[in-house]
């Protein structure tokens, strides 16, 4: 079997002296992984870092098998990135959220969205917030989409600002504010017109608090998984104001 792809390098583990296990998002294939032979040469480690864009073939005899890669570099980024925290706690925290998604499953929005993230990683005015509205779709990717475009009470699609924690539902101004300290704030940058101008880390944390919640309930509980490290770090780097 062979195709050819798109990817971009999620990770590397070492297979014997000279080889590595390549872990990629790829754009047709989904999280897929392969065997990079000479993947520690020096030719090759730089291009097989996080955060990187690379062409891929990959061959194997069935499918079923590991398989090899056959690699080569489309967008070195890894550098940039070594010198931005932020961009290091961010791409920690999406390659964990999308080692949660299936193996070898494919998610095209989720590779697009994830190429627009690596543009912008290290951009303090827009990355928090892309990584939170990366969150809502891998939710959605694992079946438990949050619906924030209309009120859950009245179903008008005005004044949206909180969130039913139980249903993750949007909730209007006027039907909320009777039970406001029961439901959640709903970011600026997640209401109806998407991205504004100026997005405060309080809307950036009011947004993990939100998404956390339903990854607890839906996700990490039922599978008894922890929430990642690295999520946790970004959201305290974050709150320190330190990625301004």
């Amino acid at each position: 079997m062979e195709w050819q792809d798109e990817g971009i390098v999620l990770g590397a583990r070492r297979h014997g002296e000279a080889n590595v296990i390549l872990e990629l998002m790829t754009a047709a294939h989904g999280r897929h992984m392969g065997l990079v032979r000479g993947g520690r040469s020096r030719r090759l480690q730089p291009v097989l870092q996080p955060g990187n864009s690379v062409a891929v073939v990959w061959r194997a005899r069935i499918e079923e098998h590991l398989g090899l890669y056959a690699v080569e570099a489309t967008a070195i980024r890894a550098a940039r990135f070594i010198a931005s925290p932020l961009a290091l706690h961010g791409l920690g925290t999406l390659t964990a959220l999308l080692r949660l998604m299936p193996e070898r499953d494919p998610h095209p929005g989720l590779y697009e969205a994830l190429t627009v993230l690596m543009e912008h990683m290290d951009d303090p005015a827009i990355a928090p917030a892309l990584i939170v509205r990366f969150e809502l779709a891998v939710l959605a990717g694992l079946g438990f989409g949050l619906d924030l475009s209309s009120c859950a009470a009245t179903g008008s699609t005005q004044e949206l600002v909180y969130v039913s924690p139980k249903s993750g539902r949007a909730v209007s101004r006027t039907a909320g504010e009777p039970y406001g300290d029961r439901l959640l704030p709903l970011p600026s940058f997640l209401r109806e017109g998407g991205l504004v101008d100026t997005i405060g880390v309080r809307d950036v944390l009011a947004g993990f608090q939100l998404t956390g919640l339903f990854f607890a309930r839906h996700v990490y509980e039922p599978r008894g998984l922890a929430e990642p490290d690295a999520r946790r770090r970004l959201i305290e780097f974050l709150a320190r104001g330190e990625a301004t």
